[in-house]
């Protein structure tokens, strides 16, 4: 055997949390019997190996400071240094321990017991969460690579002063706190051990909500969903960021006044006025029901729960990023360019013209990075404009919906209006980036045991009840123009 001595406690360590979940089953099949047989068997080989290993470091240090000894008598010391046993092992030695200081700490990320706070600064301590946080995207299980670079990114980029999200995804992507979550998720709360009821309270001290479980990191929507890509297509050419409250503050500049002086004169006031758009957030929610029977057959009802709860998360945003009021709900681009400068209504019915127009009023500053929304409907009424194999709209619009129209990037959804008859606002032209959808990382779900029917008596039935916060508005209407058919 060539495992190192920390090599060999890891392996024993992952060995007695794979016999402690099969111990659990209620029914082994054969194959369990046999994986159980083989990792005892397995555990006594490893534990013999680390105690050969421990024996001979301790002979080996008795040897060598016999040696010193025998040639200093006066001058040795022997210490006792860090037992082999010890959480922080920064003594061991490194030649016997090759292990690096830094892998050595972050082994378990997962453990804050670790992290000094007394005499440090808070920037410090931030860094040091941010960087477990990190280590444990690596290692937390039930994840791709996509879920990890998403949730990578998501921790540089979006991570507070305070490392809220950092905090959270230690909190909720450990193996104790899946096993846990998986356990409440199928109503088998009274089976969680000490070590998974000690992750789960950790958790939600970190959430102002009275009941429920945050969903596991790795689980999360918001990271499935930026792993993926969003079935959304607003979501794929609006700005998304990622808010830790209640609001997501931003900066924005108008264009900076430049001019020229005369030698020695007194330099101008060429600041741009700075102003602070904000996007409010607001509790989004959805059910999840399903049958006692089904809940019993599905195998893997953690994950398909995850999977179900984004689809319907998809579902509700494609429709309010369009046109939710901003009462209790994002406020939809169509809503936000309501009654503005931005909606053009040219005389006469829906025609060539109007996609013209809407080109040729949009600023040049956002015309380079502008895109198209509309309804398919709308879009093959465009198609339907042109009799010149293309010369109409400089691109031949045959077969799906072209990716171009006047050079720029087509995107379709379904929440907008697919009329062309008077008053549809039916066609908006763009930059997206000036359209800001905030998400807030950390959905909640509550376990329902029992749905009760009209005579309040049990359907058989259980169900999840999910809750996040999201919000988005457009922060800069002059960015966009849309078409209001006259």
């Amino acid at each position: 055997m060539e495992l190192s001595h920390s090599q060999a406690v890891i392996r024993l360590k992952d060995i007695k949390e794979e016999l402690e979940r099969l111990g659990q089953k209620d029914d082994l099949t054969s194959e369990d019997e046999q994986n159980f047989d083989e990792l005892t068997r397995e555990f006594a080989d490893v534990d013999n190996h680390r105690r050969q290993l421990e024996r001979k470091s301790a002979l080996e240090r008795v040897r060598s400071a016999t040696k010193a000894t025998e040639r200093h008598p006066a001058a040795v010391k022997i210490e006792g240094g860090t037992p082999l046993n010890s959480r922080d092992g920064y003594d061991l030695d490194p030649v016997l321990h090759p292990d690096s200081v830094e892998d050595r700490r972050f082994r378990n990320p997962w453990d804050l017991s670790e992290v000094r706070t007394f005499g440090r600064s808070k920037e410090a301590v931030g860094q040091e969460l941010r960087a477990r946080a990190l280590s444990a995207v690596e290692k937390m299980a039930g994840a791709n690579d996509l879920v990890r670079s998403a949730s990578t990114d998501i921790l540089e980029r979006w991570d507070d002063s305070d490392s809220t999200i950092a905090k959270l995804c230690l909190a909720t992507s450990s193996p104790e706190y899946l096993r846990a979550w998986s356990k409440m998720a199928r109503g088998r709360g009274a089976l969680i051990t000490e070590e998974e009821r000690y992750a789960l309270e950790r958790a939600m001290s970190l959430t102002d909500s009275s009941g429920g479980y945050l969903v596991p990191f790795q689980l999360d929507p918001t990271v499935i969903i930026t792993a993926n890509g969003s079935l959304n297509e607003i979501r794929r050419v609006a700005r998304q960021v990622v808010a830790t409250g209640d609001v997501w503050n931003g900066v924005s500049a108008g264009s900076v006044t430049w001019s020229f002086g005369a030698e020695g004169s007194e330099a101008g006031d060429n600041a741009p006025g700075f102003a602070g758009p904000a996007v409010n957030l607001y509790k989004a929610q959805g059910f999840v029901p399903i049958s006692i029977e089904a809940l019993q057959d599905e195998a893997n009802v953690t994950s398909e729960v995850a999977r179900l709860l984004a689809f319907g998360r998809e579902e509700l945003e494609a429709a309010k990023f369009i046109s939710g009021s901003g009462t209790g709900e994002p406020v939809g681009i169509v809503t936000a360019l309501t009654g503005t400068a931005s909606e053009l209504s040219p005389a006469g019915a829906f025609a060539l013209s109007s996609v013209y127009n809407l080109d040729n009023t949009l600023p040049a500053r956002y015309r380079r990075g502008a895109s198209w929304l509309a309804h398919r409907a709308v879009y093959n009424a465009v198609r339907a404009f042109d009799t010149a194999g293309g010369a109409g709209l400089w691109v031949q619009l045959q077969g799906d919906i072209p990716p171009q129209m006047i050079g720029r990037s087509v995107y379709e959804a379904e929440a907008m209006s697919n009329a062309v008859s008077t008053g549809s606002r039916n066609l908006i032209y763009g930059d997206f980036s000036n359209y800001v959808i905030a998400d807030r990382v950390g959905m909640t779900v509550e376990f329902i045991p029992h749905l009760v029917g009209a005579n309040r008596r049990p359907t058989g039935q259980r169900g999840w009840y999910a809750y996040y916060r999201v919000g988005a508005d457009s922060v800069n209407d002059g960015a966009f123009r849309m078409n209001k058919v006259a």
